[in-house]
């Protein structure tokens, strides 16, 4: 440990030397502006710096920064304005326009020219929606222009996008980082490294990326939004991302203050940091805040309905394992407390739709009649099942496979690589695995769309392979509505048939969890842990 813990320290001088080459300053002058710089790790490291590429929270989080789209979300999720300072919708939703600010410069760039920027343009946008169109490219976020018949730049201020039918949930397609806009001159001046030379509008600007080692981001200092007081966002001086890859050693690293933050909370340290109910102890109280809100993922098991495994294609062993163990118990057991307990269906809490009247409970006699109604209907002595997780999540699977003994049920848990758990899950490899849902998107229809027919994986996201003609039917109905409250009945009308299907198991509703260091202000939280530094302040 000792060995880990001079490591770091080394680590962190040479990021120190990155800081007095910044600021060109000596050491004492560094040391008098550290409260400019915010540091944080990313044990989980980054894929990419282009948005439309940007698949992971992580590779979001460090994007976030970087770019801007049309709009964007505040904390409560709520749609506003970003380098589009208005927008109209037609009355039958087709047709969606967009007025742009005339403020918005991109980052500075030798290809600019002499003035070393230029503004953003209409049709930027018409670029940067027409990569996520193309074959060629291949990125990730092509998927969000599925519905999307055309767009066009009517002028140098005005955007105009087409829908093929009427999708309620669009606008909050866009606000996703892969719908950024960025510049066709430097975009194909770098072809495939703008990934690690990115230039966008966002609060800060690239400069250094050391992959694996360390990312700095400096101050975009013609940055167009401002604060209530009309002072320039964003406030601090530059941003400094680090990748430990070990949780425990990025713990030590904050609790001896040489990060200002910390997104997660792992089980190599919860005990450490929180009481049993999810309290910080006493002994970081003093020096540490902790943040805590709904976070819109849903952590569950799912299973493969096309297994040859008859336990599987059971619909009697898959209710009782939803019946089968305590959530509650596992909650303050395995997160101390953090996150609420699965009851309900799979929209998790915070999205229209959500019931916390269609899932399941505890009810242990349940799950052993169930069981003992499979023995004797297959003539099955020994039921059992094999589910696969990581080991991150290790300790939960161990908990229900525990909880299930005692009803009857027999759970063998394969640890496996989270590549190999993705790819088994995609390709109908795995008939019982653990994994987690994130909102794309603010609606439901998000969740929903991983039980549609026609979503089918590998092309799609129903790993399940379930297949309900009335769920299918509600599904495509919802898209012809535009009223939120209908369209949430329909939602959970949807919710309910998986559920009672037990096509999966609800774990847990997840929470976000930051921790900062006291001098830190200004952070913020939001359900889709998007990490937001344009506020933050150091003392």
């Amino acid at each position: 440990m000792l060995k880990h813990v001079l490591k770091q320290s080394t680590f962190y001088t040479s990021i120190s030397c990155v800081f007095v080459f910044l600021f060109s300053c000596t050491g004492d002058l560094n040391s008098n502006r550290d409260h400019l710089v915010f540091r944080f790790n990313e044990y989980a490291n980054l894929n990419t710096l282009d948005p439309a590429f940007s698949r992971t929270l992580q590779d979001n989080s460090a994007c976030n920064q970087l770019f801007n789209g049309l709009v964007q979300l505040d904390e409560n999720l709520n749609i506003l304005p970003s380098i589009a300072k208005r927008w109209t919708i037609s009355e039958d939703g087709l047709y969606y326009r967009f007025t742009l600010r005339k403020d918005v410069f991109f980052h500075k760039h030798k290809l600019f020219g002499e003035d070393a920027t230029r503004s953003v343009k209409a049709d930027d946008f018409t670029y940067s929606l027409n990569r996520l169109r193309d074959p060629d490219l291949a990125a990730p976020g092509s998927w969000v222009m599925n519905k999307v018949d055309d767009f066009k730049a009517i002028n140098d201020s005005v955007f105009e996008i087409k829908l093929k039918q009427p999708f309620p949930a669009f606008i909050g397609l866009l606000t996703m980082k892969y719908c950024s806009v960025v510049p066709r001159e430097i975009v194909e001046y770098y072809g495939n490294e703008f990934r690690s030379h990115p230039i966008g509008t966002g609060p800060f600007k690239f400069k250094r990326w050391e992959e694996n080692i360390k990312l700095v981001f400096r101050k975009n200092e013609l940055y167009f939004e401002k604060d209530e007081k009309g002072e320039q966002l964003p406030y601090l001086e530059a941003v400094a991302i680090t990748f430990l890859p070990d949780k425990q050693s990025e713990f030590l690293e904050f609790a001896q203050g040489n990060i200002d933050f910390l997104n997660s909370l792992d089980a190599s340290y919860k005990d450490e940091l929180l009481t049993a109910d999810g309290k910080l102890r006493t002994v970081y109280a003093q020096e540490i805040n902790m943040i805590r809100g709904p976070y819109l993922n849903t952590e569950y098991l799912g299973f493969y309905l096309d297994s040859d495994v008859p336990e599987i294609r059971s619909k009697l062993i898959r209710k009782a394992i939803n019946y089968g163990f305590d959530r509650k118990k596992m909650m303050i057991y395995m997160r101390n407390g953090i996150g609420n307990p699965a009851n309900g269906g799979f929209i998790p809490i915070g999205l229209p739709g959500y019931s916390k009247d269609i899932g399941y409970t505890y009810k242990p006699e349940k799950a052993k009649q169930l069981i003992e109604q499979f023995k004797k209907e297959t003539g099955i002595r020994d039921p059992e099942v094999t589910l696969n997780t990581t080991s991150n999540y290790l300790n939960f699977c161990e908990f229900i496979q525990r909880e299930l003994q005692k009803a009857g049920l027999k759970i063998n848990v394969d640890v496996m690589p989270e590549a190999t758990l993705r790819s088994g899950r995609s390709n109908g490899k795995i008939d019982l695995f653990r994994s987690s849902w994130i909102a794309d998107y603010l609606d439901a229809e998000n969740y929903l769309s991983i039980f549609y027919s026609k979503n089918f994986a590998p092309f799609g996201s129903n790993y399940f392979h379930f297949r309900n003609q009335l769920f299918d039917s509600l599904y495509n109905k919802a898209f012809t509505i535009t009223d939120i409250e209908k369209r949430k009945l329909l939602y959970t009308k949807m919710d309910s048939i998986a559920m009672a299907h037990a096509i999966m198991v609800p774990l847990y509703y997840d929470e976000v969890v930051r921790f900062t260091r006291k001098n830190v202000k200004g952070l913020g939280n939001n359900p889709i842990n998007l990490l937001d530094l344009r506020y933050v302040t150091k003392d």
